[in-house]
């Protein structure tokens, strides 16, 4: 069967993160979106692992559900430590097949930091150490870097990270078998590194609301079983690990350097001629995935590894529509027409990439099957992210929206009635 999975985001109990963020609304999302996969969050947290105990059944193989969507236990944890001569600032996703090995892990990492804290814990614990006292408790437990290449708390990143992974992880690097490129990078730019070539590239939302979950996922082709999806990403199988879903790029919050404060979005190459300084202000620039990945690269842009995951650009639905309709996610009328277009065609992945655009037709406005025909083509105009600001991404080149209607309403209301 294929398996979308998000396996990375947050419940309520992690800072700035929606109090929606239940198993409930968790579940009642995915099953919107179409995913089947979802990760816990925070099992760190003790109020919410109590949640989670009460409200997760067994099912598959170390995999529990609720309301018929499969969760996999997971948490982010935020090391941080000196290490050469530099304080280091990792965040890590964690994964196990069950509760019993959960409460382990929570016994050794509550040495480290409070875990009542913050849904995602801060350790003052190595991570080099960490996934030694992991492996310990289980060789089971898969640790994944997370969002490996933002600027901030992160494997790569240029102001706290590591330039390789030995560096970070020593001799635990062995048990390093994925890392998640994060939002503002995608697989072409990590091919760029040959050093990768031994792990798994994972995409993941790192949601803090129910919305957001899925804007970036993991395709399977594999029934729900932990066990066998660790053996995919650790042996990297092309057979069963079929393509990731990425934002593009140049709208991650990270992907072009930087200096918010003074509206200056620099590409690496402007960067250098400024000295790596702000040139309005003088300041420091926050340099950002892209540069960071010309620094450590030994290959061409454009390199693509033998076995190498496939991949695939989307854009979140509700940004589509937002667009078409001249509007912003998330208000009414946007939302009204994406739960149409979800409950009746399956689910907003099978609206982005298989439904046919006639049928989609059916249920929406012909601008909304419009924009989704040019973002399944790839055909869209983005002002890259940087320094915390997410790219603006444009899918008509800011052309007013025109009038229309679906074929279904026009059967229900009279010619003349327009929907704006």
């Amino acid at each position: 069967m294929r398996l979308i999975a998000d396996l990375h985001l947050h419940s309520k109990y992690s800072r700035a993160t929606s109090r929606d963020m239940d198993v409930e609304n968790m579940a009642k999302w995915c099953k919107l979106k179409g995913i089947g996969l979802v990760a816990t969050a925070d099992f760190t947290h003790p109020v919410w692992l109590r949640e989670l105990k009460s409200r997760l059944k067994p099912a598959a193989p170390g995999l529990f559900t609720y309301d018929g969507v499969y969760f996999l236990l997971s948490v982010e944890v935020s090391n941080i430590y000196p290490q050469g001569g530099r304080l280091r600032k990792i965040h890590t996703i964690l994964y196990a097949p069950s509760f019993e090995i959960v409460d382990k892990i929570n016994a050794v990492l509550g040495r480290f930091g409070s875990l009542m804290a913050d849904g995602r814990p801060t350790l003052t614990l190595p991570s080099d150490k960490m996934v030694e006292y992991l492996m310990e408790i289980s060789p089971d437990i898969l640790v994944v870097p997370a969002h490996a290449w933002t600027p901030w708390f992160s494997l790569f990143g240029s102001n706290s990270g590591f330039d390789s992974l030995e560096e970070c992880f020593g001799d635990q690097t062995r048990h390093i078998h994925a890392i998640e490129t994060g939002l503002s990078s995608d697989p072409p730019m990590n091919w760029r590194l040959s050093a990768l070539d031994r792990v798994g590239l994972m995409s993941n939302s790192d949601a803090h609301s129910p919305a957001k979950l899925g804007r970036e996922a993991n395709v399977f082709d594999m029934e729900p079983d932990y066990f066998q999806l660790l053996r995919i990403l650790r042996e990297r199988d092309r057979s069963k690990f079929l393509f990731t879903i990425e934002f593009f790029p140049e709208e991650g919050k990270y992907h072009y350097d930087g200096h918010r404060a003074c509206n200056q979005r620099l590409a690496p190459k402007e960067t250098k001629s400024h000295g790596g300084l702000c040139p309005v202000c003088r300041r420091p620039l926050t340099v950002g995935v892209m540069h960071r990945v010309e620094l450590l690269a030994d290959r061409d842009e454009g390199f693509k590894p033998p076995n190498a995951i496939p991949y695939r650009n989307l854009i979140p639905l509700e940004e589509i529509i937002a667009e078409a309709l001249g509007q912003q996610p998330g208000t009414a009328g946007v939302r009204e027409e994406y739960l149409r277009l979800c409950q009746r065609l399956g689910g907003e992945f099978s609206v982005l990439m298989h439904v046919p655009l006639e049928e989609v037709g059916r249920y929406t406005r012909p601008r909304v099957v419009e924009g989704l025909r040019r973002v399944r083509e790839g055909r869209v105009h983005i002002a890259p992210g940087y320094d915390g600001v997410f790219g603006e991404i444009h899918i008509f080149g800011g052309k007013e929206p025109e009038q229309g209607q679906t074929a279904e309403q026009e059967a229900q209301q009279p010619a003349q009635t327009t929907l704006f």
